[in-house]
């Protein structure tokens, strides 16, 4: 009997009779100003946790490298914004669709914009606040608990554009030189749990054509993305990846002196600085831009 292949439709009425996206618990008290400090405790617990470790050695070195960002055209930067999610955040100036209306009027701008952090290797300090939102990991777990939320940032527009940019010359870069994992599927293009689960059978089917024993070691790291170390993350990047000169220092410029707050309940916490980490929902960060794996791929190679 052939099987044919489940579709997402399929996957969410079967969660559906099962109950996954219920409301656990109901209506919480939580508030902003919580949330804010429930996260910076745990990233302080962890980095607690795992301090007086010694860093990694970085096994890999690049054979090619990359100093400078090719600028954009017009053209390109309008590909861009009329390719990205229509979503609009609280720092905008403009709402988004306002900005896509306009933006053969706005165009020379916004090139200008992306040019100049691209030439002068920087990310304006200005774009580097985010509105964070604490999100349920899954449907149905409990909303009381706050070990049940991550944090999602959401970041004004233009600073996307900036960023999406950057994302284009990086994936260009690595591609092109071959410095991605082989055989990492998350955040890859065209890739996904798919790809990971038939490399992961076909292993094991090969290993028991030949009477070996196959055994699986999962690991899941608590707030992997939250807890990058800035130094070791650029040392990285400089290193195994051949990141140099106007292009590392923009990249530098990326996770550092960023500052955010939390957006829960109509209320926003008071505004803290980012010792750690790389905001999720970022262009260059987890669980956003798929095929640019650049910050990804540096922590797992």
């Amino acid at each position: 009997m052939q099987c044919e292949r489940s579709t997402p439709l399929q996957w969410r009425s079967l969660s559906s009779l099962l109950g996954r996206h219920r409301d656990v618990t109901g209506s919480t008290s939580h508030t902003a100003e919580g949330f804010a400090q429930y996260f910076k405790k745990k990233i302080d617990d962890i980095r607690s946790a795992t301090a007086g470790i010694p860093q990694p050695e970085v096994c890999s070195r690049a054979t090619s490298s990359l100093a400078t960002f090719q600028s954009f055209s017009e053209a390109d930067i309008r590909r861009i914004i009329m390719s990205s999610p229509i979503k609009s955040c609280s720092l905008d100036p403009v709402p988004t669709f306002l900005l896509r209306e306009f933006v053969d009027l706005l165009l020379p701008y916004a090139t200008r914009t992306v040019n100049a952090s691209l030439e002068e290797g920087r990310l304006p300090i200005s774009q580097r606040h985010a509105i964070v939102t604490p999100l349920l990991k899954r449907p149905g777990l409990d909303t009381a608990d706050m070990s049940n939320y991550r944090p999602v940032s959401n970041l004004d527009f233009m600073s996307k554009v900036v960023k999406r940019a950057v994302a284009i010359r990086l994936n260009d870069y690595l591609v092109g030189n071959d410095l991605l994992p082989r055989h990492q599927s998350a955040y890859t293009k065209k890739h996904s749990t798919e790809t990971a689960m038939l490399r992961v059978w076909s292993d094991v089917l090969t290993a028991a054509d030949t009477r070996q024993v196959t055994l699986l070691c999962l690991l899941d790291l608590s707030a992997a993305f939250d807890c990058v170390d800035h130094d070791l993350l650029l040392h990285r990047l400089q290193l195994s990846f051949g990141l140099r000169g106007v292009a590392l220092e923009w990249i530098r410029s990326f996770p550092i002196d960023r500052t955010q707050q939390i957006a829960y309940g109509g209320q926003l916490s008071t505004s803290c600085p980012l010792l750690f980490g790389v905001p999720q929902g970022s262009v260059l960060g987890p669980r956003e831009h798929r095929s640019s794996p650049l910050l990804k791929s540096s922590l797992t190679k």
